[in-house]
C-alpha cells in the first residue's frame, strides 16, 4: 500500500492568503505562489487561487489540500482580507464561515473569531515578511457555516461557521494500522535505547508539558494519538520499570470512561463525566461549559486541584484495572497551557 499523502491546515493555507493579499496591498502584483514559514520553521509554498483589489482592501484565496485526511475543508477555498488599519497591530475578524466563539474554555477568548493561536501566529508571521503595518486581516471560508455543521464546533460554542485550525501547519494522515505499527516501534526503540520509564501523551501540548516539567531523554516521551488502549496493552508486555501518562484531562478523562480510542468519532464527550466527579466533590455544580479546560477554568485554584487530583486517580485506576499491576502507573494532567493541574502516583522517577 503507498504511503499516505499529507496536506496543509486551514491556518498554513489563511497565512499563505494573508500573504499573498499583503504583497499586493502593500503596491505588489498579484503573486501566482507565495512562500511562508511554518511552526516548524520549514518553509513551504501555495498556489494562489486569486488576489485581487477590493476598494481599499485586498483579498486572495488559496485552495485547502488536506491530502489524504478525511478533512471536511478539504478543497475549500481559505480567502484573507486585508485593510490597513490605525497602528501597527494585526487585527483579526471573522468573515464568512468562520465561527465565532461564545463560551469559555477554547484557546480563544469568548467573542473573538475562532482563529487558534498558531494560525494567528503564521498570519502574523507571513504578513510581517512583506510590511510592518497595522492591518485588519478577516479570514473566511466560503461555505464554512453549512460545513461546521458536520463537526463539534456548534457544541463547542462556536457560532457561525469553522475554525482556523492547526499547531504545525500540517496534516499528517495515517491508517489506524500503520499509527499502530508506528506506535509498537516507538516503545521498542525506547526500550532498546534503554529507557525504563517512558512517557505517555496524547499529541504535542503533552509532548511539550512534558519536556517542560520533568527531566527526559528525547526517546522517553511517545505521542500516542488517541490509540490508548493498543499503547498501554503493548507497552505493559514490554516490561517497563514504570509508566507516566500525561496529557490534557479532556483526552485523558475518557479512559476513565472507559473509552480507550480517544478520537471524537469513536468516544464520549468528557464534559458530562468530569462535571458530574467535580459537582460529587466540590458539592454543587459546577459552572456550565462545553470543554473540560472550560470547567477547570472556572473553578477556584483550590477546588481545580481537588477535581484534578480526583481525575488523575479516576484515570489511574481504570489504567490499573485494564494492565494489572505489574507496571506501576502515574498520570499528571495539564491544562492546554501546558501548566499542571494535578497528579496521581509516584512522579519522582521523572522529575
Amino acid at each position: 500500500m503507498s504511503a499516505l499523502r499529507g496536506g496543509y491546515t486551514t491556518g498554513a493555507c489563511a497565512a499563505a492568503a494573508a500573504k499573498a493579499a499583503a504583497l499586493v496591498l502593500s503596491g505588489g502584483v498579484p503573486p501566482p505562489v507565495v512562500e511562508i514559514t511554518l511552526q516548524d520553521g520549514s518553509r513551504v509554498s501555495f498556489s494562489v487561487a486569486f488576489c485581487r483589489r477590493q476598494g481599499d482592501a485586498v483579498e486572495a484565496a488559496v485552495q485547502k489540500d488536506a491530502g489524504d485526511d478525511p478533512d471536511v475543508t478539504d478543497g475549500s477555498q481559505i480567502v484573507a482580507r486585508l485593510e490597513f488599519v490605525p497602528g501597527d497591530e494585526i487585527r483579526f475578524s471573522a468573515g464568512e464561515g468562520v465561527g465565532v466563539v461564545t463560551k469559555l474554555g477554547l484557546s480563544v477568548a469568548p467573542g473573538e473569531p475562532a482563529i487558534n493561536p498558531g494560525p494567528r501566529a503564521m498570519i502574523r508571521a507571513a504578513v510581517a515578511e512583506v510590511m510592518r503595518r497595522g492591518v485588519r486581516v478577516t479570514v473566511a471560508i466560503p461555505g464554512g457555516e453549512k460545513l461546521a455543521a458536520r463537526t463539534f464546533n456548534p457544541r463547542l460554542g462556536i457560532a457561525g461557521g469553522l475554525s482556523i485550525l492547526g499547531t504545525t501547519g500540517r496534516v499528517r494522515p495515517v491508517s489506524v494500522p500503520a499509527l499502530c505499527d508506528a506506535l509498537k516501534c516507538a516503545l521498542d526503540v525506547a526500550r532498546a535505547c534503554g529507557i525504563s520509564a517512558p512517557v505517555l501523551v496524547p499529541g504535542n501540548i503533552g509532548d511539550r508539558a512534558a519536556r517542560r516539567h520533568l527531566t527526559l531523554r528525547s526517546e522517553q516521551v511517545i505521542q500516542v494519538n488517541n490509540q490508548w488502549g493498543f499503547m498501554l496493552d503493548h507497552a505493559a508486555r514490554c516490561g517497563f520499570e514504570r509508566l507516566l501518562i500525561l496529557g490534557h484531562p479532556g483526552k485523558l478523562a475518557k479512559l476513565a470512561d472507559g473509552d480507550w480510542d480517544t478520537h471524537s468519532s469513536h468516544s464520549k464527550s468528557p464534559v458530562p463525566a468530569v462535571s458530574a466527579l467535580g459537582a460529587r466533590l466540590i458539592g454543587a455544580a459546577l459552572p456550565e461549559s462545553a470543554t473540560v479546560e472550560g470547567i477547570f477554568a472556572g473553578l477556584t485554584p483550590a477546588d481545580r486541584s481537588l477535581l484534578a487530583g480526583a481525575l488523575a486517580s479516576a484515570v489511574r485506576q481504570a489504567i490499573i484495572e485494564r494492565i494489572g499491576q505489574e507496571t506501576p502507573v502515574s498520570v499528571l494532567l495539564v491544562n492546554m497551557a501546558g501548566d499542571v493541574l494535578g497528579a496521581d502516583g509516584d512522579l519522582s522517577v521523572w522529575q
